[in-house]
């Protein structure tokens, strides 16, 4: 009986102490272990859609919004407009001015040194002109859609993308300045 007990509380005292060991290993390692988690910066985002008409700016339009690297941020103005499906049934179109984008900076990526990379879903819809119009009722959208990503350098202009409207001499210019916010 007696040698069980010694037995046991050796086996008991060397658990302890593998245990506390492994604790001590555990505290030091995550000490001297390099944190994770990057800081994640934050930025000013302005863009400028400008409609042009053979070669001449017609009409701007600014936008702003603040981001955080990494995360998508959304700009959304416009108006629901009610349309009649069949019979008394309505459908609501969204129309207006979408901005949807994501940036990573150099905190991600090494390279990028001074630059962004920037991921941009742009949607322009509005009503046609009456002469673009069909002979019905019914409102005709028109839309531009722009999916770009681009490498942008803080502080100046980048080109995010440009489309033509189909029905006119006009096109629709998007560009974006990158501000870092301190």
């Amino acid at each position: 009986m007696l040698k069980k007990m010694i037995v046991t509380s050796i086996t008991l005292g060397a658990l302890l102490a593998g245990a506390v060991s492994t604790h001590a290993q555990q505290t030091e390692g995550s000490k001297s272990a390099p944190q994770q988690e990057k800081a994640v910066g934050a930025y000013r985002l302005d863009y400028l859609l400008s409609e042009m008409e053979d070669g001449k700016k017609i009409n701007t339009r600014q936008y702003s919004m603040h981001a955080q690297a990494r995360d998508w941020a959304e700009i959304r103005i416009g108006s629901r407009v009610p349309v009649e499906t069949k019979g008394d049934e309505w459908q609501y179109l969204d129309v207006g001015t979408n901005i949807r984008c994501r940036l990573t900076d150099q905190a991600d990526t090494a390279s990028l040194d001074n630059n962004v990379y920037l991921s941009v879903h742009a949607e322009l819809s509005n009503f046609a002109m009456p002469e673009q119009q069909d002979q019905t009722m019914h409102p005709t959208i028109r839309q531009m859609r722009i999916d770009a990503s681009t490498i942008a350098v803080l502080g100046k202009p980048t080109l995010v993308g440009v489309v033509d409207d189909p029905n006119s001499k006009r096109s629709f210019q998007l560009e974006v300045t990158v501000a870092k916010l301190h």
